[in-house]
């Protein structure tokens, strides 16, 4: 028997992640930042240097998508890219002073608006929507189908 649209749980999760992306968005824009440029600054400014591969995993992202996402950064003065020191096929990347204050701007108003979603919820509310978005995660990352 075919699963209506509401019964899906995709449906909701997919729902709400993109409410929260509109939401970012208008939290981010007045710092002159997308949200995928917002992600990789606050990635950047936590570990300075991270190779561009291991950046795009941290904000789930393509590495190609990464890639146009650091040259736009590049272009707009936000980041430097320099190749590291001892392996010269690895090219570093840091927020520059630019880069840290859209960051700190955008990154304001990005945590108020978690503040306020988390919020909506008591302590204990919150503990089990972690739980049960963790529950999430692994039943879709252990899922059979990916092992085909």
């Amino acid at each position: 028997m075919r699963m209506s649209f509401d019964q899906r749980l995709g449906s909701h999760l997919k729902r709400v992640e993109q409410e929260l992306q509109t939401v970012k968005a208008a939290a981010v824009k007045p710092a002159g930042l997308t949200v995928p440029q917002y992600a990789a600054l606050f990635v950047l400014d936590e570990q300075p240097g991270i190779s561009a591969a291991e950046l795009a995993r941290r904000c789930a992202v393509t590495p190609q998508t990464m890639t146009t996402i650091l040259r736009n950064l590049e272009s707009a003065g936000m980041i430097e890219r320099t190749p590291h020191p001892l392996h010269k096929h690895v090219i570093e990347t840091r927020p520059t002073p630019a880069g840290r204050k859209a960051l700190d701007q955008a990154d304001e108003r990005a945590a108020g608006v978690e503040r306020r979603l988390a919020a909506a919820f008591s302590e204990e509310e919150l503990d089990t929507l972690r739980a049960l978005l963790a529950r999430v995660s692994e039943s879709l990352t252990s899922d059979p189908i990916l092992k085909t």
